[in-house]
């Protein structure tokens, strides 16, 4: 008699069955993580294709919902509420068509293959000859999604022309690069193969005969047919497309994983920035500059000249020092640590005058790519020495890196909980949370690494007012800068950037605050509960173990913890 498959198992088997449904949904994030079974392919970004993936997750999420979830056990009850959520995520995102919206400097498919080429590799000659393939093919995907974009103008969603401008200068620092040093002609490829040199030569003939006039035709349809009937600054958030208002409700709870109001959001923002964070500005800043006029302070920060670096080799060495320091210190304040190194790597030149201060990418989980921590080393002259420390911690360690990486290294756990980048607020909120804690940990050295954590805050802080202010209350691109400008000791131009990346991806900057504080309000309640009982290490082991999750059930993993 054949036994009857319990519920667990069902599970797993669900699991199982959905991610490799992402992978052969996204061929380059399955390569990216390190399975080469795709690497001939690349993702279906068409209509028709998204129609076919959509069915396929609802089919899913009803198997998922008919699971008997009476005889689980917590880690996989855990896992059947995760899973259920990110199917119901994944239908959401697709009926808000963001496809025909991504023409945009951060999600645009043009920045996504950019940022993403430097990190394939081809294992081995039989991925190398695949490789070869997919290069060729790559203009599919811009081509798809330019039928998006144009299929998001006839339905009146037009763009907003900075992230426009800002694609456009993407694509032409690409365009205008040499071929032999373009990075999908470099991809890393098989160990003492003696095949290299040949295959070499293919892949520079595939991308100068099939990838760079895609670019090019991408190129054409940003600047022709995008970018005249693109909103202007005065009217850059989706505050002003006629269906705006209902989808930014539903990226808002998308990246949070919380039902929360634009309203509500801009209100706590507000009360941090203009409330809270200048009492403690006013402290450090008195220690650091003899002064409490958080208007000196703030002068100090961005226009003192020895504040600023001299070159690109001390913002380098700079960032350097608190990646090694953060990770000699960590051993203390974890109890789980990853087993995959940080690596520092530099951002590419053809991307940096678009790119943020800093961004991490996790380790592949077979081990063959480390996390790495980039650094923007454009306009070094222009940026501050204050804010290197924080960002260090934030993107490295404590912060990414031992999130993404311990969640990836946790084998027993199904694939789509270790590797999934979703729970947009649990994973910034993290990050966020480890910029405060670094001064527990003793990393910050100096008054001036204290007031860039302080400014690192009051910036995250001024995005709940930024991001609602122009997707929910109709702001223009200078009055979300001015508000910034006035309240965050942040350079202007980085202020810039970063109010172009909050157009460009509503709803996803606030992620950072919304999960700091609850991170924050979660220890503070366990701390209260345990008393003399409570041990930080064993805290951030009970954030950190059960991988990538969402608010409401890290709130469970951490009550269950510390207790009623």
């Amino acid at each position: 008699m054949v036994p009857m498959t319990t519920p667990a198992a069902a599970l797993r088997d669900l699991a199982d069955r959905y991610w490799e449904a992402r992978l052969e949904a996204s061929p380059l994030f399955a390569t990216f993580l390190g399975d080469h079974r795709y690497d001939d392919r690349v993702d279906d970004l068409s209509e028709a294709g998204e129609a076919d993936q959509r069915a396929r997750w609802v089919a899913l999420l009803g198997e998922a919902r008919a699971l008997d979830a009476s005889g689980l056990d917590e880690t996989d009850a855990v896992t059947l509420g995760l899973l259920v959520q990110e199917l119901e995520d994944n239908v959401a995102g697709i009926d808000t068509r963001l496809a025909e919206l991504a023409s945009d400097q951060m999600q645009g498919v043009h920045a996504g293959l950019l940022t993403m080429a430097g990190q394939l590799r081809a294992a081995e000659p039989e991925h190398a000859a695949m490789a070869v393939l997919r290069v060729q093919r790559l203009g599919t995907m811009l081509d798809q999604a330019v039928e998006r974009f144009r299929a998001g103008l006839a339905a009146g969603r037009t763009p907003a022309r900075i992230c426009v401008s800002r694609s456009l200068n993407q694509v032409d620092g690409y365009l205008a690069s040499p071929v032999e040093h373009d990075p999908f002609a470099n991809v890393a490829g098989p160990a003492d193969w003696d095949g290299e040199a040949a295959w070499r030569e293919e892949l520079a003939t595939a991308v100068a005969d099939h990838l760079r006039p895609a670019f090019a035709r991408y190129r054409a349809v940003l600047a022709d047919e995008l970018l005249p009937v693109a909103r202007d600054d005065d009217h850059p958030g989706l505050h002003w497309l006629d269906d705006g208002p209902e989808l930014y409700r539903t990226l808002i709870r998308l990246h949070t994983g919380l039902e929360l109001t634009a309203e509500e959001l801009h209100e706590i923002g507000r009360h941090e920035v203009l409330e809270v964070l200048p009492e403690q500005f006013r402290e450090v800043g008195l220690r650091a500059f003899g002064t409490d006029d958080l208007g000196e302070i703030f002068r100090r920060l961005l226009e003192d000249p020895d504040l600023r670096y001299r070159d690109a080799d001390e913002i380098l060495a700079h960032a350097t020092h608190c990646l090694e320091a953060a990770t000699s210190a960590m051993g203390e304040y974890f109890g789980i640590l990853p087993e995959a190194p940080c690596v520092l790597t530099p951002i590419p030149d053809y991307l940096a005058a678009d790119a943020p201060a800093a961004y991490y990418t996790p380790p592949a989980p077979d081990g063959s790519r480390p996390g790495e921590y980039h650094v923007n080393l454009h306009s070094p002259t222009t940026t501050g020495r204050a804010e290197t420390a924080s960002i260090a911690f934030h993107e490295a360690i404590p912060g990414h890196h031992l999130q993404l990486a311990i969640a990836a290294e946790r084998a027993d756990l199904p694939a789509f909980r270790r590797l999934s980048w979703g729970h947009t607020a649990y994973v910034e909120g993290w990050a966020l949370y480890t910029e405060r804690l670094a001064e527990e940990m003793g990393l910050y050295e100096s008054d001036l690494d204290r007031l860039g954590m302080l400014a690192s805050d009051a910036w995250r802080a001024c995005r709940l007012v930024v991001d609602t202010g122009l997707h929910a209350m109709g702001w223009s691109r200078q009055q979300a800068i001015d508000f910034m400008v006035a309240n965050a000791p942040v350079g202007r131009n980085e202020i810039e950037t970063e109010v172009d990346r909050y157009i460009g991806m509503p709803g996803q900057a606030l992620a950072y605050k919304v999960g700091q504080r609850e991170i924050l309000r979660l220890r503070a309640d366990a701390e209260a509960r345990l008393g003399e009982q409570f041990s930080l290490p064993e805290f951030h082991d009970v954030v950190l173990d059960a991988a990538t999750v969402s608010l409401p059930v890290l709130a469970a993993r951490v009550e269950a913890w510390s207790g009623p």
